[in-house]
C-alpha cells in the first residue's frame, strides 16, 4: 500500500555500482544496482532515486546503458541526477521510462535549464537538488560538484528561484549530515519548506523511523529520502538492503 509520505530510497552510483557516502566522501560499496532494484520492488517500495555523485564532478554524461537496466527491472516510479547538462539527455532518460530528473550542478551556470525542462516535460517531471553545509559560523551554504563548489547564493533565495523557474520539487541534502546517522537537519528543512510552496525531500543523516516522523511534522518535510537506513543493517554493521516497517509509519505519519 502507498505511503501518505513519500518515503523514497535514494540511492549513489559511482561508477557501475552502487556506493553509500559520510559527508559525501569515502563511498563504501554497497553491491549490485539491479540486485538492490530486485529487492525494493519486492519490498514495494513507492519510488526510487539514483544520483550518478561524481559524474559532474569527472566532466562525464549519465550512463545510458545502466540507466536502461534500472528502468526495465524497476516496478516503481524513478527519478535520475547526476550530470543532467542538456535537453536531449534529460529526454533520453526520460525516454528509457524514467519519470523525473534532478538537476544540481548545471543550474549555477544556466539556471533557465529548469525553466525549460519543466515548460517542455512538466513541473512534476523535474526535480531541483540542493546541497547545503553549514560553515564554522553555523551559516548556511548551498554547495554543487558533489559538495566540493560554494555557491555564492543563500539556500532560501536559491530554493526560491528554482521554484520560479519551474521547479517541481526540492530535494534538500544537508552534507553534514550524510551517512551520519545523526538524524536529518530539522532547521534547515523547516527553513526551506516554509519559503517554498512545492515539496521539499529532507534527505541526510536518518537512523530510525522517529528521525522520518520528525523530519516531517517538525521539519515540514512534504518527503523523505533514504540512504544509510535502507542500505546498512544498522550503524556500524554490514550492508542489508531493506526498508522501514509500512504499517509503522501509516500509524504515525
Amino acid at each position: 500500500m502507498t505511503l501518505r509520505t513519500r518515503i523514497i530510497p535514494c540511492l549513489q552510483l559511482l561508477d557501475q555500482n552502487l556506493v553509500k557516502t559520510v559527508q559525501f566522501k569515502n563511498p563504501a560499496y554497497i553491491g549490485d544496482f539491479i540486485n538492490t532494484v530486485r529487492i525494493f520492488n519486492e519490498l514495494e517500495v513507492d519510488e526510487l532515486c539514483f544520483l550518478s555523485i561524481r559524474a559532474t564532478v569527472k566532466n562525464l554524461k549519465p550512463n545510458i546503458q545502466i540507466l536502461s537496466q534500472i528502468a526495465e527491472e524497476c516496478f516503481m516510479p524513478l527519478s535520475y541526477g547526476g550530470a543532467i547538462r542538456d535537453f536531449e539527455t534529460a529526454k533520453n532518460i526520460f525516454a528509457l521510462g524514467f519519470e523525473k530528473v534532478v538537476i544540481n550542478s548545471y543550474l549555477f551556470e544556466n539556471p533557465e535549464f529548469i525553466k525549460k525542462l519543466s515548460e517542455h516535460f512538466g513541473a512534476q517531471s523535474v526535480v531541483v537538488s540542493m546541497d547545503v553545509k553549514k560553515n564554522m559560523f553555523g551559516k548556511y551554504g548551498v554547495y554543487s560538484h558533489s559538495g566540493t563548489k560554494k555557491q555564492n547564493h543563500k539556500p532560501v533565495e536559491w530554493a526560491q528561484k528554482m521554484e520560479k523557474l519551474g521547479a517541481g520539487e526540492i530535494i534538500l541534502t544537508s552534507i553534514d549530515r550524510d551517512g551520519t546517522w545523526a538524524g536529518y537537519d530539522i532547521e534547515l528543512t523547516k527553513v526551506i519548506s516554509e519559503s517554498v510552496n512545492i515539496p521539499v525531500i529532507a534527505n541526510g543523516g536518518a537512523a530510525n523511523v522517529s528521525d522520518i516522523v520528525d523530519v516531517v511534522k517538525d521539519g515540514m518535510a512534504s518527503a523523505v529520502a533514504l540512504g544509510s537506513m535502507v542500505v546498512y543493517q544498522q550503524k556500524g554493521l554490514g550492508v542489508l538492503i531493506n526498508f522501514p516497517d509500512k504499517s509503522k509509519l501509516r500509524q504515525l505519519l
